[in-house]
């Protein structure tokens, strides 16, 4: 049954990127899917399921939560488990309860198909990066260059070659950030309703994210449709916090209660001191409080591992993954300066879900290689400015039709002018 399921994934892969893409885009970029598709097999029957390195431990707490989530299943019948239900799957629902129907239609652990589950949601992400770099004006050339390097991205590579969330929580959390981005572009409300179970199935994988989603997806609502100015990014920022303040106290104030609670319990001094009691762990001297000396907190959420840091084989590998974060970082940084020229409101949208996010990510900063793991979307994200770095040529303008978004055509030639001549 998980050899089928694996068939059957790759199918639904194929069908995705022709109904998605179009016969050209998805002839070009299918052979690479496929390759990164079943790169992720190999590395979880050669690597993570023999144990070749010393990674993980969340992957089979998931999978064995599922085989919870199963039997549960067999015995009071098919529904969403949450906390309520089995109290051990709180804020991992939607991975346990996915792997949990995997478990179920094959009759037994499926680490296999539960991975191949995993691969299909990270070659999604793929897609979608591909299409939302487009979306912020990166050329065909550039957004592909940028497909491929998110495929075989060491550490995505390495997170969904297992029963791991965290490239499920990527691809959600990506996923709605361009539809925000797109709905800037051109209101829909279909996108808008699009974005209900996307912010569902985050809030049930890492509840935080959702809030981390909300100051962009204020900006998709509001009419900011003209070309932003630094003032002006200022004061709407300033104006959208107590607004989002408001929007949760709306329900009693459970969203900001749950927010603070989670803040609290990651930025307090025992959890970071346990979590920096791993391998790769890190203490900084600040007295036990979390916005202390947030610069070089702020340094290592970004940068670390360092290339001069010791530490485990895992650890080094992972600089693999570093470098070739840092020069995305770099280009990011040269394709910001494009997009503020061109787009401000669609630059904004994505600094809001950047800075807040490493902000808050270096409060709780304790492990090297946790924060490595939580980062993954800001890289995702960051690195669609690369993309515009990579552009060569002004990004083409689009119209949208009953067909699709399609090029302007070529504006016709002007008439001619008659130059008068030198008269000597």
């Amino acid at each position: 049954m998980e050899y089928f399921l694996v068939a059957f994934l790759a199918t639904f892969l194929i069908f995705v990127a022709y109904a998605g893409l179009g016969v050209r885009q998805a002839n070009r970029l299918l052979p690479v899917l496929l390759l990164a598709f079943v790169a992720r097999l190999v590395v979880h029957i050669t690597v993570m399921r023999p144990g070749l390195i010393e990674y993980g431990g969340d992957n089979r707490t998931y999978l064995a939560r599922a085989g919870e989530i199963a039997t549960y299943w067999r015995q009071a019948g098919f529904r969403f488990v949450t906390a309520d239900q089995i109290a051990s799957v709180h804020s991992m629902e939607v991975p346990c309860n996915l792997f949990a129907l995997v478990v179920y239609l094959c009759d037994g652990p499926a680490a296999l198909g539960c991975t191949a589950v995993v691969a299909t949601l990270a070659c999604l992400l793929c897609i979608v990066m591909y299409r939302f770099a487009q979306l912020i004006g990166a050329s065909e050339r550039a957004a592909f260059r940028l497909f491929v390097v998110v495929a075989f991205l060491p550490a995505l590579l390495l997170h969904t070659s297992d029963t791991f969330k965290d490239g499920i929580n990527a691809f959600l959390v990506v996923t709605c950030l361009w539809l925000v981005v797109s709905n800037v572009q051109r209101f829909d409300v279909r996108k808008l309703i699009l974005m209900i179970p996307l912010l569902w199935m985050i809030w049930h994988v890492r509840p935080y994210m959702v809030f981390m989603c909300a100051l962009p997806l204020t900006v998709g609502l509001s009419p900011m449709r003209r070309k932003l100015t630094l003032r002006s990014m200022i004061v709407s920022t300033l104006l959208l916090i107590p607004l989002l303040v408001l929007l949760a106290g709306m329900d009693g104030g459970a969203s900001l209660t749950m927010l603070q609670e989670q803040l609290e319990v990651g930025q307090s001094e025992s959890v970071r001191r346990a979590n920096a009691g791993g391998g790769s762990g890190v203490l900084f001297e600040d007295g036990g409080d979390a916005w202390s000396e947030l610069a070089p907190k702020l340094l290592y959420t970004l940068l670390a591992p360092f290339p001069w840091t010791s530490g485990s084989m895992t650890l080094q590998l992972g600089k693999v993954d570093t470098f070739i974060w840092y020069y995305l970082l770099y280009s990011a940084l040269r394709g910001g300066r494009r997009l503020w020229v061109r787009n401000r409101t669609l630059l904004f949208v994505l600094v809001l879900f950047i800075i807040p996010g490493t902000i808050a990510y270096a409060t709780t900063m304790a492990n090297i290689g946790l924060i490595f793991r939580q980062r993954m979307p800001i890289m995702l994200i960051v690195s669609l400015l690369s993309a515009l770095a990579w552009t060569t040529t002004g990004p083409r303008r689009f119209r949208f039709t009953a067909s699709g978004r399609v090029p302007d055509p070529a504006p016709p030639p002007g008439p001619a002018v008659a130059v008068p001549g030198v008269v000597r």
